[in-house]
């Protein structure tokens, strides 16, 4: 299982160190309107923003028995990391492998604490909301004519994938180290450039343009 942030240039953050637990919270949106005297009544509307948190924590030193590659990221640069994309404009997409989350957000807190005893770790709480494409409706009230509503919607937020031209030397596992930051991850380039490469996976051919996870 892998948990990872990925803005909107396509860079990839990938937790060292997987939760023990997610918390999703669903909520439903309500009007309540009170009538004389027969008293409130609540009429349910649509379903709120969710809300996603966990916790965990970015080691100082790489540990097999946790940490999910190797080298784990400076935890001070990890977390400089997480308030980068909380000030960010645009979303982020949250992917938890394995389940079914694979959502856009935007980070609305996030807090870190130092432990005595575990020097140079750095534990966190990280909350979430899902994001929601916004559509406004406009009247057009022009002299003579009828009013039209005409739907705005923000830009695309998909951005085109990036990709890699393999070069003389090259193998699916250097290029996962070098892009990836873990030679393991060459499965994944395989599996997203499956028709380009062929049935094998050792056989890459310099000039082939691979998408990148």
């Amino acid at each position: 299982m892998e948990f990872s942030l990925t803005d909107g240039n396509g860079e990839k953050f990938v937790f060292p160190v997987n939760p023990e637990e997610v918390q999703i919270t669903r909520e439903r949106g309500y009007d309540t309107v009170s009538l004389l005297s027969l008293g409130d009544f609540d009429f349910p509307q649509g379903e709120r923003v969710k809300e996603i948190t966990f916790s965990s924590f970015f080691p100082r030193e790489y540990n097999e028995s946790y940490c999910n590659y190797n080298p784990v990221p400076d935890p001070q640069t990890a977390m400089n990391k997480l308030t980068t994309f909380m000030h960010s404009k645009t979303p982020l997409r949250l992917i938890i492998t394995d389940t079914q989350v694979n959502v856009l957000v935007i980070i609305t807190s996030h807090n870190s604490t130092f432990r005595g005893g575990e020097t140079g770790d750095v534990y966190f709480d990280l909350t979430m909301r899902t994001w929601r494409d916004l559509k406004v409706g406009r009247i057009n009230t022009a002299a003579g004519g009828k009013g039209a509503s005409t739907k705005v919607s923000r830009p695309d937020l998909k951005k085109t994938p990036k990709t890699y031209a393999v070069k003389p030397g090259d193998s699916l596992s250097k290029i996962a180290k070098l892009q990836l930051g873990s030679s393991s991850r060459w499965s994944d380039i395989y599996k997203l450039n499956k028709q380009v490469i062929g049935k094998d996976p050792n056989k890459i051919k310099v000039g082939q343009k691979l998408v990148m996870p």
